[in-house]
């Protein structure tokens, strides 16, 4: 049976995921897009997903929540860290902790990516 912990861990590791994922896709894809010219492919997609639209006007609190999430899931693996793996699972517990720590980190890259490209990189080239 998994410990609290080690649940906990999983389950913050994946929901800041999600959260970076989402802030990609409803915001630094399309600016990636419209910087590269493909607007019509986002036409494309906005036709085909219209959830999208309403991501992105909904940004500040997509990212808001996006970062509370890592925030939190960082606590829960620096307390999931100090508690020992139960010696009849040590190794899956070794694992977890290593593949939530991918996950997570893979997370922060993303939504850093997508604060780049929402609210950082517009400022410089629209100005404001």
């Amino acid at each position: 049976m998994p410990s609290p912990a080690s649940s906990a861990h999983k389950l913050t590791a994946w929901l800041s995921l999600f959260g970076g994922l989402s802030t990609l896709l409803c915001c630094a894809l399309p600016s990636l897009l419209v910087v590269l010219g493909l607007g019509a492919t986002l036409a494309g997609w906005v036709g085909r997903f219209p959830q999208l639209v309403w991501l992105s006007e909904h940004k500040d609190w997509l990212f808001g929540t996006a970062l509370m999430l890592l925030t939190t899931t960082f606590f829960v693996r620096r307390w999931a860290a100090t508690l020992p793996c139960p010696l009849e699972a040590r190794e899956s517990c070794e694992a977890t902790r290593r593949w939530s720590g991918v996950v997570y980190w893979c997370a922060v890259a993303i939504t850093h990516f997508g604060v780049i490209f929402t609210y950082v990189l517009p400022h410089f080239w629209y100005g404001g």
